[in-house]
């Protein structure tokens, strides 16, 4: 049964067309992955289906007394509540239900005996989803759903205000799972998350009995929890059954078949536009002339599009530094509360270090605290001689400034052409370099940004999370850059099929921790 149809749907932004004449179904049970290059329009199409966006053409379809949850790259929590607050809204149905129930209850004490039985059997109704749903377990349900993504540790009456973005997109997505609904509709849901939560996730979607539609560069997640592949490649949708790796089989079999009938009916249009030109003039055979003519008319052109132009990363390196380039002594970490023990530890030049470990216990205040953006609880830091740092954050807010505008003004010296040429090279179009930075989506912000630290000489080298919103071509070829690059690296990420074959050492952070894990 069709679950949600989606008939020749249109969509564009000004002159750059996101959509067109797409169409969309998802079935009961089914696992979907929708994939594509950055600024392909995934998060165009997850908003369209949803109601968040109205298409330029086309109809959306679900069929009745559907439920879904939504989570987006872009959701917000309401501040001066605590997380076990958020998590608990996800069964705010539940609990109008018992309201419900209540009020029923009362109502019992002034009826008559037709009022009570037509009561009672409304009663037992209610009772009985309350009683399906667990609703007298939730709390136990919470904790596990929040302990499976890594919150018991960040502590459920902690207020979200005060909490990391990441930290709240883990709140988002337990919240979301927690709501049960017909239809999950997930865009990068293991983003901030680290190998166990992701790993806690992939045997929940594993095991989901409903039907998802996921949105995630990370291959081997979304190849082991999909069943159906959709693949938005220039404005247009195309369903694969099977998994992410059945997908790329069967995607490179068409790109090659296509091919072959475009130079086939190319050798075929040459063919007969040369007799055209050889015999029209002729009177014996200017009607073999007009028949091929015809044909030529007639045939429908296969035409091939340049592909969208691949990133090509490359990180300039700037002088030599001192052989130690970063040294702490009893360096501890932390805000209010210390995060790790007294740490003594030295970064050399050339070494190539991957920071893991589950969050929330520092990573990103590790960095921070080492390239001396916040001070440590106590402790020295020192930095070697002439150390150029390039730092991509995990997080950044992003701009009202177009793509164009935002790498200008840190490089105000370059000229037009220039800073086009820059931002072409980290895999952007003119349609990406002229739209303003929140506007795009977070694989397209995050090549600017790469490409703002490439356009600068640098001997060390530090990534928080890089990969989060890259596409598969932006991470592969990330991954090249760093392994060429004749510098220090220090990189935070949770993939470690990323950078396991590029690093020479491996520190985990929770070998340091005060917390208990």
């Amino acid at each position: 049964m069709s679950i949600l149809d989606v008939s020749r749907v249109s969509h564009g932004y000004g002159a750059r067309t996101i959509l067109e004449d797409a169409s969309f179904r998802l079935l009961k049970g089914e696992h979907v992955g929708l994939v594509g290059a950055n600024g392909e329009g995934k998060s165009t199409f997850l908003n369209i289906i949803t109601g968040k966006l109205m298409p330029d053409e086309g109809r959306v379809e679900w069929c009745n007394h559907i439920t879904t949850g939504y989570l987006d790259q872009y959701s917000s929590l309401e501040s001066g509540k605590t997380i076990r607050d958020i998590l608990k809204s996800a069964f705010a149905p539940m609990f109008e239900l018992e309201k419900e129930i209540m009020e029923l209850y009362e109502k019992m004490a002034t009826c008559n005996e037709v009022e009570m039985e037509m009561i009672l059997e409304e009663v037992g109704e209610i009772q009985s989803i309350l009683d399906s749903s667990e609703f007298y377990n939730l709390d136990s349900k919470i904790e596990s759903y929040a302990a499976g993504l890594g919150l018991m540790d960040i502590g459920l009456e902690k207020d979200v205000a005060e909490l990391s973005g990441g930290q709240r997109a883990k709140i988002l997505l337990a919240k979301v799972l927690l709501e049960n609904p017909m239809i999950l509709i997930l865009d990068e849901p293991t983003n901030f998350l680290d190998e166990d939560h992701i790993i806690w996730l992939k045997n929940f979607l594993q095991n989901y009995e409903n039907a998802f539609i996921l949105v995630s560069h990370d291959i081997p997640f979304l190849n082991d929890v999909t069943n159906v592949i959709y693949h938005i490649e220039k404005a247009e949708l195309t369903r694969y059954t099977g998994g992410y790796h059945q997908f790329l089989e069967m995607y490179e079999l068409k790109k090659r078949q296509i091919e072959q009938a475009y130079k086939k009916q190319q050798k075929e249009i040459a063919h007969l536009e040369d007799f055209v030109a050889r015999n029209k003039a002729r009177i014996a055979t200017t009607n073999m002339a007009k028949s091929r003519q015809k044909k030529l008319d007639k045939m429908d052109v296969i035409t091939i599009e340049k592909d969208k132009p691949k990133p090509q990363f490359y990180f300039k390196t700037a002088r030599t530094p001192s052989r130690e380039v970063i040294t702490v002594k009893d360096l501890v970490i932390g805000y209010n509360e210390p995060l790790t023990r007294e740490l003594n530890f030295t970064i050399e030049r050339n070494q190539k270090i991957a920071i893991k470990g589950v969050n929330g216990l520092g990573k990103s205040t590790l960095i921070n605290t080492i390239l001396r953006k916040i001070k440590p609880i106590s402790g020295k830091i020192e930095h070697g001689q002439f150390l150029e740092v390039g730092y991509f954050k995990q997080e950044e807010e992003s701009s009202g400034k177009t793509a164009l505008d935002e790498f200008w003004d840190e490089f105000p010296s370059m000229t037009n052409g220039e800073v086009r040429s820059a931002l072409a090279k980290c895999g952007l179009t003119k349609d990406h370099i002229g739209t303003k930075m929140r506007a795009l989506s977070g694989g397209e912000n995050a090549k600017v940004r790469l490409g703002k630290i490439m356009n600068r000489e640098i001997n060390f080298l530090v990534l928080d999370e890089p990969t989060n919103h890259l596409d598969v071509d932006a991470k592969d070829e990330l991954k090249n850059a760093i392994k060429e690059f004749k510098g220090t690296v220090f990189i935070v990420s949770h993939e470690p099929e990323f950078y396991m074959d590029i690093v020479t050492d491996v520190w985990n952070v929770e070998d340091w921790t005060t917390k208990i894990i």
